[in-house]
């Protein structure tokens, strides 16, 4: 009975810790606004309670982001995430491009949020790397497992997020090396699936799939994309 005890206090501590990652990452990965600069010194202060393997990654970000201009961070973001298709932060964008298949990918995201009693805002699109990662760190056990399956089910997509941006040098990229480290490790059909993601990239656009088109930082520097 003891070292049940002491199994199920490890996987309770581990599940802490994951979420605390998850949370940590999505914040890091929003715009770099005003309420997000403020936030720093208690982000840091989490980052530490954190083993290396998590905790520095996401520390890489902070420092970046508290020692950078709002004007000059405001650029590198939109210049990281909304320039370049290889580093959209929308998960299921690597698996979908923009076509109709996309929509019904969204459509079950939104599925997912609304069984656990969440409501996305207007402006926010359900397969945001920020949003999904919000909603794995948050409410109870159900609803972050709900979260992590989102995850996996666009591994290979977030996997190639990590690559694109640790290739650019991104300072933003610690925080998806964090979220991967936190995941199980790629199997067979997930590295074959990132492979094929990295040689050909999203699938090619559809006509009349405006709704479904990432919005851009050069009309709506504020919202999350």
């Amino acid at each position: 009975m003891r070292r049940l005890a002491r199994r199920t206090a490890a996987h309770h501590a581990a599940t802490r810790q994951t979420a605390l990652v998850h949370r940590v990452a999505a914040l890091l990965l929003d715009y770099p606004g005003a309420d997000l600069l403020a936030m720093l010194p208690d982000l840091r202060a989490a980052v530490a309670t954190l083993p290396p393997h998590l905790g520095t990654p996401l520390a890489q970000v902070v420092d970046h982001l508290e020692t950078q201009p709002a004007t000059a961070l405001a650029a590198q973001y939109v210049e990281t995430f909304d320039l370049a298709r290889r580093r959209s932060p929308y998960l299921s964008y690597y698996s979908y491009g923009d076509t109709r298949k996309r929509g019904v990918a969204l459509v079950e995201y939104k599925q997912a949020y609304r069984a656990a009693g969440f409501e996305l805002a207007a402006d926010e699109l359900p397969d945001h790397v920020a949003v999904v990662l919000e909603f794995a760190s948050t409410g109870d056990v159900a609803t972050q497992e709900s979260g992590l399956r989102l995850l996996l089910a666009h591994r290979a997509g977030l996997e190639l997020l990590r690559l694109a941006l640790l290739d650019a040098g991104s300072p933003w990229a610690g925080a998806l090396v964090a979220v991967c480290a936190t995941l199980p490790p790629l199997d067979g059909d997930d590295r074959e699936a990132v492979a094929r993601l990295a040689a050909e990239g999203p699938p090619g656009e559809e006509v009349g799939l405006e709704p479904f088109a990432p919005p851009s930082f050069a009309t709506d520097p504020g919202a999350r994309r």
